[in-house]
C-alpha cells in the first residue's frame, strides 16, 4: 500500500511506497521535478506491485530541488525537466557525486489559456513579449479587449528554465507575472482566470484550460516525438554514477516497454512508440 502526503500550496507531493509488512530488503529516494513526478508516481505504483518488499519514497518540489539533493547526497535519484548545469556538475564534483543522465520520456511545454479565451495560435515572439510585459491586452494578438495576466513557474522549476531557453532567451520576465509552484497550481488559476496565460508541461494539459498552438504547431506525441512542436524536451532521472542495486531495476523498468506504457497512460511522450512497438511483438 502507499501513503500520499500532499502540500498543494507549496507544490510537493510526497508518496510512500511500502510493501505492507514486508521488511523492505533496500530503499530507494526520489526527489525534484513536478514535471516528472506523475510519470514517476504511475511506473513507482507498477514496480512495486512487481516488487514487494522495497521501500521508495517520492517527492516534488522542483527539477532544482531535485538535483541539490542529489548534490548533498541526500536522494539516490533526482528527476529533472532540464539537463543538469555546468555549474551544478562541478558543484557535485566537490562533493564526490557523479550526475548520470537518463532520459526516460520526452515533453512538451505549452501555452494554455482559459477555455473562453478565443485564441487559438502564439507566435514565439508573442509568447516572448507577452512574458516580458510588452503586450498586455489580448486584443493586441487578435483576441478581446481584455488585460493579459501572465502566469509562471517558479525559478527553481525545470519547466521555467526551459521556457526561457524555448521562448524568453534570457529576456526577464514581466514583475507582474505570478509566479507559482507546480503545473498543477497553474492549471487552476488558468481555469478559474478568463485573462490569463500560462505553460504546461503535455501530461498536465486538461479539458478546464485550452492548449494553444506554436507557430502554427499543434503539440501531440507524435510532434514532440518528432521534434516538430518547438517546445519539445526530454524528461531525465539522474543518478550518482551509474545506479546499481533497485535504482538501477527502477530506471530500467521506467525505459522498458512496460514502464513506457505507463509514461503514455500519463499523458507524457514515451522514448518510443509503444502502439508501434506492441504491433512488432
Amino acid at each position: 500500500m502507499f501513503n500520499i502526503f500532499k502540500k498543494a500550496s507549496l507544490g510537493l507531493l510526497m508518496l510512500c511506497f511500502t510493501a505492507g509488512a514486508a521488511v523492505a530488503a533496500e530503499s530507494i529516494v526520489i526527489k525534484g521535478s513536478t514535471t516528472v513526478l506523475p510519470v514517476a508516481q504511475g511506473t513507482l505504483e507498477a514496480y512495486m506491485k512487481a516488487n514487494p518488499g522495497v521501500q521508495i519514497s517520492l517527492s516534488g518540489g522542483g527539477s532544482g530541488e531535485g538535483v541539490k539533493a542529489l548534490i548533498d547526497k541526500t536522494t539516490d535519484i533526482a528527476t529533472s525537466s532540464r539537463e543538469i548545469k555546468k555549474e551544478e556538475i562541478a558543484l557535485a564534483e566537490t562533493k564526490g557525486v557523479k550526475p548520470v543522465a537518463h532520459v526516460v520520456a520526452f515533453d512538451a511545454i505549452i501555452p494554455v489559456v482559459n477555455p473562453k479565451n478565443k485564441i487559438t495560435n502564439l507566435s514565439t515572439d508573442q509568447l516572448s513579449q507577452i512574458y516580458q510585459g510588452k503586450i498586455t491586452n489580448w486584443k493586441e494578438v487578435g483576441g478581446e479587449d481584455l488585460k493579459i495576466v501572465v502566469i509562471s513557474r517558479d525559478s527553481s522549476s525545470g519547466t521555467f528554465e526551459s521556457w526561457d531557453h524555448f521562448v524568453m532567451k534570457k529576456a526577464k520576465v514581466t514583475p507582474k507575472a505570478q509566479m507559482l509552484a507546480s503545473n498543477g497550481a497553474l492549471v487552476t488559476a488558468v481555469a478559474k482566470n478568463r485573462y490569463a496565460i500560462a505553460y504546461l508541461g503535455i501530461g498536465y494539459v486538461n479539458k478546464s484550460v485550452k492548449p494553444l498552438q506554436v507557430n502554427g504547431i499543434t503539440a501531440s506525441i507524435q510532434t514532440a516525438m518528432s521534434k516538430e512542436y518547438p517546445f519539445s524536451r526530454e524528461l531525465y532521472m539522474y543518478t550518482n554514477g551509474e545506479p546499481t542495486g533497485e535504482a538501477a531495476k527502477y530506471i530500467k523498468f521506467v525505459k522498458s516497454a512496460e514502464g513506457q506504457k505507463i509514461v503514455a497512460k500519463e499523458g507524457f511522450v514515451p522514448l518510443v512508440d509503444v502502439k508501434k512497438a506492441g504491433k512488432k511483438k
